[in-house]
């Protein structure tokens, strides 16, 4: 039994339970604490990172490549083209949406969703950047329907996983969603992963676990 640990706030946990859901694989979940983690977190996962996973092989981390052994382990449901090459594609693009575009908005957090502060050198210089990633993610993008082509991937999984943090810290911090303003649409693709079982059970997960945190802040 593969067990998933972390938390239902972590977009890189919620792209791997989907990934999970999405090839109907049995697995229990465990909950990691978000501060003061467990000698056994650091045991399986060295920098104390969501997600990890525990498997009868011992445990892993790092999102994509838990996700890339679940593909190569549990064909049956395949996220990956069976060609090379496209499935190449499909790597490249995960790859540039979680280092070019998440990993650079990720710096605006701290204040779009957490109540700190950005230095305005730091908006500055995300801004910069982002307006050179989006075009560039727009150029590699398909959305025919899914993200790299006709059939859902694991790219589609990290896409959904960033997509719509990226909107949201844009729109919170700089006033306009910068997906939109280089002419990429996501809401009709978001509305179709939507739609998805794997994306309900997440989603609802999520939601699930934001109230009982307000509930239990509200004690």
């Amino acid at each position: 039994m593969i067990t998933l640990c972390g938390f239902s706030l972590s977009n890189y946990y919620n792209k791997v339970k989907i990934v999970l859901l999405e090839k109907q694989l049995p697995f229990e979940e465990e909950v990691v604490p978000f501060t003061a983690k467990p000698a056994s977190v650091y045991a399986a996962s060295p920098l104390g990172k969501v997600p990890f996973v525990r498997t009868p092989q011992g445990t892993m981390c790092e999102s994509q490549v838990i996700c890339e052994w679940l593909e190569a382990s549990h064909p049956e449901t395949p996220l990956l083209p069976k060609d090379p090459f496209e499935a190449a594609k499909v790597r490249e693009l995960t790859t540039f949406i979680e280092l070019h575009l998440e990993l650079v908005v990720r710096e605006l957090y701290a204040e779009a969703f957490f109540g700190g502060q950005v230095s305005d050198e730091t908006k500055a210089r995300v801004r910069k950047l982002l307006d050179k990633n989006i075009p560039a993610f727009k150029q590699l993008a398909r959305f025919a329907p899914f993200v790299a082509g006709a059939q859902f991937t694991l790219a589609d999984a990290a896409a959904w996983a960033t997509l719509p943090l990226l909107t949201m810290a844009t729109k919170t911090i700089y006033g306009e969603d910068l997906l939109a303003a280089h002419g990429i649409d996501a809401k009709p693709y978001l509305k179709m992963l939507g739609e998805r079982p794997s994306v309900q059970r997440v989603v609802a997960d999520r939601k699930r676990d934001q109230e009982a945190a307000k509930a239990a802040a509200a004690r």
